[in-house]
């Protein structure tokens, strides 16, 4: 690591890596005034996707991000270079819904993204697509289906329920800019209460697939949503809304990991086929 982060940066940091911990999938060290991620070479295309995803958060001004520095690969390991910042778990979360109300209020006209990039370690698909209802059925649900089918884990009436998902979104929402991954692990507040966002999943959709995922897994407060629903005019709390859009992630931790994520999806797809 420390030759191919010397590599990318041409100098050397102050001091010596440190281990952080936190990361399930890669490596991580604060070394100087830097955050570092690295693994082996093969995930060179996630740290790629995931610069420009905080590239493209931060270019809307309207949250931080940490500050990519470098990203590339040498000695045969991939690394990514951030900005090291001071976090803490709590802060202000009522800036957190302002900004990303700022956040959803960059639109596009498709939804999809610049790039395909990664869920997680999960390959996700962006193609251009003028339907909302087409793209999240046929390059979040039916993708994830065919990669659970691949290993033979499959979901009665599957089929159907993607016929009918369109029907149950709303026709065309605006294509706000999303993180993506949004779960409390994902955010975190500078000492003065700032909110930071972090390891993102970019693409332009329906602005409340980010808000179903902060309740998915817990951990936003009230502040949160009222914030949010002050600044953006909705916070797309929809009990249906919420189980389909978090299907998406239930059914990625459910390749991932397997165990009562399955279950967890199959109950979702029984219910709306």
């Amino acid at each position: 690591m420390k030759a191919a982060v010397l590599h990318l940066l041409g100098e050397c940091p102050a001091g010596s890596p440190v281990p952080v911990s936190g990361g399930c999938i890669h490596r991580a060290h604060r070394w100087g005034p830097y955050f570092i991620k690295s693994n082996d070479i093969s995930h060179a295309p996630a740290f790629r996707s995931e610069a420009t995803g905080l590239g493209a958060i931060a270019a809307t001004g309207a949250i931080r991000t940490p500050e990519v520095v470098a990203t590339g690969t040498a000695d045969g390991t991939a690394i990514l270079i951030l900005e090291h910042l001071d976090l803490r778990p709590s802060g202000d979360e009522s800036r957190l819904g302002e900004a990303m109300a700022a956040l959803h209020q960059t639109t596009t006209s498709v939804f999809g993204f610049r790039e395909d990039n990664f869920i997680g370690s999960t390959p996700q698909a962006n193609p251009p697509t003028a339907s909302w209802g087409d793209f999240f059925a046929d390059h979040r649900l039916g993708r994830m289906f065919d990669l659970l089918g691949a290993r033979k884990i499959t979901f009665r009436g599957s089929d159907r329920f993607l016929e009918r998902v369109g029907s149950l979104l709303p026709e065309n929402p605006p294509a706000s800019l999303l993180h993506g991954d949004l779960w409390s692990g994902n955010r975190a507040y500078l000492p003065d209460g700032e909110p930071v966002i972090f390891d993102p999943a970019c693409y332009h959709g329906h602005a409340a697939a980010d808000l179903a995922m902060t309740r998915l897994f817990g951990g936003f407060g009230q502040s949160f949503y009222e914030a949010y629903r002050s600044n953006h005019g909705d916070d797309g709390e929809a009990d249906d809304l919420d189980d389909i859009y978090n299907l998406y992630h239930i059914l990625n931790h459910a390749l991932l990991f397997g165990g009562s994520y399955i279950s967890q999806a199959d109950a979702i797809i029984q219910r709306f086929s």
